[in-house]
C-alpha cells in the first residue's frame, strides 16, 4: 500500500523546485497522488476495507488543500503541476 524509498526518492527528484527540495506543495502533491493511486488499485481487490478509505479520503483532503494553497500563491505553477500529475483536463 505504501510507496517504496526508492520510489519517493525519484518524485521527488522529480518535482523539486531545487536541489534538497523536499517539502515544496509540488512534491508533497507527487508523494499523495502516488499513494492514493496505491490504495486505488488495493480497493479494486478489497472492496469493504472501510478502514483504509478513511485514509484514503483523508489524503485526498490534504492534496486539496495543498493545492488550493499553491493555487493562491502561484497560479502557474499550480496548473504546471496539475498538468504533470494528470489529475485534470
Amino acid at each position: 500500500m505504501s510507496i517504496t524509498a526508492e520510489r519517493k526518492v525519484a518524485l521527488i527528484k522529480e518535482f523539486a523546485t531545487q536541489k534538497g527540495d523536499t517539502g515544496s506543495p509540488e512534491v508533497q502533491a507527487a508523494i499523495l497522488t502516488e499513494r492514493i493511486l496505491n490504495l486505488t488499485e488495493h480497493f479494486k481487490e478489497h472492496k469493504k476495507d472501510n478502514h483504509s478509505r478513511r485514509g484514503l479520503l483523508k489524503m485526498v483532503n490534504h492534496r486539496r488543500r495543498l493545492l488550493d494553497y499553491l493555487k493562491v500563491k502561484d497560479e502557474e505553477r499550480y496548473r504546471a503541476l496539475i498538468g504533470r500529475l494528470g489529475l485534470r483536463k
